[in-house]
C-alpha cells in the first residue's frame, strides 16, 4: 500500500471517528486512579488501572534547529488548502515558541450567511478550555491565602453533601478541579441541557450513587467542577468571573476575553456557531446551556487572547503565573486511560494520559504534552504545548467538524520529527481548497 493511500485512509478514520474532545457535553468515561496519586490521609482501597495499550513503535523525537518555523509554515500551507474547502465554517489558529508568535491567523467565516471573515480578533466560545482558567484562578487564590488545595468543599459550602456523607466531607478543592469527586461521568449534564437550574442540580448531587470514594478515581464533570465558582464566592465575597477578569484577563492583556452569552454577542467580532445544511454552513443562535456553569465552560476569547494565555502557561509571564504555580497546575494527579483510545492520533501517539488541575497531561511519543479540548453545540477548541520546548498551539472553530482536530498532531509531528501522517486529511487539498487531482 502506498504512503499516500495510507495517509488518506488514516485521515478518513480521523474524520469518521467520534471527535474525542473534552466537551462540556461529552467526555470520557472514568478511568481508575493509581494509589500513588491519592491524597495522603485517605484510607480507601487503591484502584488499579488496567495496563495502557501501547502505540506502535516510533523513532525518538528529534527536534532540530528551526523546526518550529518549518512546522508553522507547513501549518500555514494546510490552512491555505483548508480555507475555501467547505470542511470548516471558520477557524482561528496560533502557534507559539517561547514567547514568539510564529503564526496567528483566521480562515473562513465568523458568520457564513453574512460572509463575515474570521480574524485574529474574532471571539469564540471556549467550552471546556474554560476549566484551566478555573484551576489557575484557584491557584492564585491559594497563593494569596484565601484557601488551600486541600480545603474541604463542605467546610466552605456547608450545604454541600453527597449520598455517602463521609465521602462528601472529604471532597477537596483539588478533587473537584481534577474530576475526582467520585460521581458518574458528566453527572446531571443531561438535566442541565433540559434547562434545569445549576443550583438545583448541585443540591441533587446527594441523590447520586457514587462510583468510587472521593479522590479515588477520575470521572469528568461539569456540574461538580463548577462548585469552584461557589467556593470562590464564599472565600472572597466576590463573583467568580470578577476574580478571573481581575487576576487573569486584565493582567495578561486578554482584552476581548469575557464570560457569558451576552458578552459573546456584545463582542465587536464574534463567531456564530454553524451547522451543516447540504454543502453549506448555516449560522444559528448560541445555546445558553453551558454558560450556566461558568467555571466548566463559560469563557469567550479570541485567538489573540488565547495566544497570551498560552504564553503565560508556557512560563512567559512569571509576573502573573509563577513557575511554582505552573508546576502545581500541570502536575498529573490521576490516570485517564480511555483517552488513549479516543481518536486515531491518540491511539498512535499517546503512551499515557492523566489529568492534572484543569489540564490533561499526555505522554506524546515520549514527550510531555499539556492539553485540553472543548466542545459545545457549534463550537470546538484545542490548546496544547510541550513544556520542555515551550512550543504550543491553539485552535478555535465554530462548527462541529472533526477536520481541525487533526491539525494539532500534524503540527506536533512536524516539530518533533515524527513520521508524517495526514491526520486531518488536508494534504490532499490544494491551495484553492479542492481535492488534489479532482476536476
Amino acid at each position: 500500500m502506498s504512503v499516500q493511500r495510507t495517509s488518506l485512509l488514516l485521515a478518513l478514520c480521523a474524520v469518521l471517528a467520534p471527535a474525542a474532545l473534552d466537551a462540556a457535553a461529552r467526555t470520557s468515561r472514568p478511568g481508575a486512579r493509581p494509589a500513588a496519586a491519592r491524597t495522603a490521609g485517605r484510607h480507601h482501597a487503591p484502584r488499579v488501572a488496567p495496563p495502557a495499550p501501547q502505540p506502535p513503535s516510533l523513532p525518538a523525537p528529534a527536534v532540530v534547529a528551526g523546526a518550529e518555523d518549518r512546522a508553522a509554515r507547513e501549518l500555514g500551507t494546510w490552512l491555505d488548502g483548508l480555507d475555501g474547502s467547505g470542511l470548516v465554517a471558520g477557524l482561528a489558529v496560533a502557534v507559539v515558541k517561547d514567547d514568539r508568535v510564529l503564526l496567528q491567523r483566521g480562515i473562513g467565516y465568523a458568520d457564513a450567511a453574512a460572509q463575515t471573515p474570521v480574524t485574529t480578533d474574532t471571539v469564540f466560545r471556549l467550552a471546556s478550555l474554560s476549566k484551566a482558567f478555573a484551576a489557575t484562578v484557584t491557584g492564585l487564590l491559594v497563593q494569596d491565602g484565601y484557601l488551600g488545595w486541600d480545603t474541604r468543599v463542605a467546610g466552605v459550602l456547608p450545604t454541600f453533601t453527597l449520598k455517602n456523607t463521609a465521602a462528601g466531607e472529604r471532597v477537596t478543592v483539588r478533587d473537584i478541579l481534577s474530576h475526582r469527586v467520585g460521581l458518574p461521568h458528566n453527572t446531571y449534564d443531561g438535566l442541565l441541557e433540559q434547562d434545569e437550574p445549576y443550583q438545583g442540580l448541585v443540591e441533587r448531587l446527594k441523590d447520586v450513587d457514587p462510583i468510587c470514594g472521593a479522590g479515588d478515581c477520575y470521572s469528568y464533570q461539569n456540574i461538580a467542577f463548577s462548585l469552584i465558582g461557589d467556593v470562590t464566592y464564599a472565600v472572597t465575597g466576590d463573583f467568580y468571573y470578577h476574580q478571573v477578569e481581575k487576576r487573569l484577563f486584565h493582567p495578561l492583556g486578554m482584552a476581548t476575553a469575557t464570560y457569558g452569552r451576552d458578552a459573546l454577542e456584545g463582542s465587536a467580532s464574534w463567531a456564530r456557531p454553524h451547522h451543516r445544511a447540504g454543502r453549506r454552513w448555516v449560522p444559528f443562535e448560541p445555546n445558553e446551556t453551558y454558560y450556566r456553569v461558568p467555571p466548566a465552560a463559560g469563557v469567550n476569547a479570541s485567538i489573540k487572547d488565547m495566544t497570551q494565555w498560552l504564553i503565560a502557561h508556557m512560563g512567559g509571564r512569571p509576573d502573573v503565573l509563577s513557575p511554582q504555580l505552573l508546576d502545581t497546575l500541570h502536575a498529573p494527579l490521576v490516570r485517564t486511560p480511555t483517552e488513549l483510545r479516543a481518536s486515531p492520533w491518540r491511539r498512535n501517539r499517546l503512551r499515557d494520559a492523566e489529568y492534572a488541575l484543569g489540564w490533561r497531561v499526555y505522554d506524546y511519543a515520549g514527550e510531555t504534552l499539556v492539553f485540553h479540548a472543548g466542545a459545545v453545540q457549534g463550537y470546538r477548541g484545542m490548546i496544547a504545548f510541550l513544556p520542555k520546548y515551550r512550543f504550543g498551539a491553539v485552535f478555535l472553530w465554530n462548527c462541529e467538524s472533526a477536520t481541525p482536530a487533526g491539525l494539532l498532531p500534524m503540527l506536533l509531528d512536524r516539530y518533533l520529527g515524527l513520521p508524517q501522517v495526514d491526520w486531518a486529511g488536508v494534504e490532499r487539498l490544494d491551495s484553492d481548497g479542492a481535492a488534489a487531482g479532482s476536476d
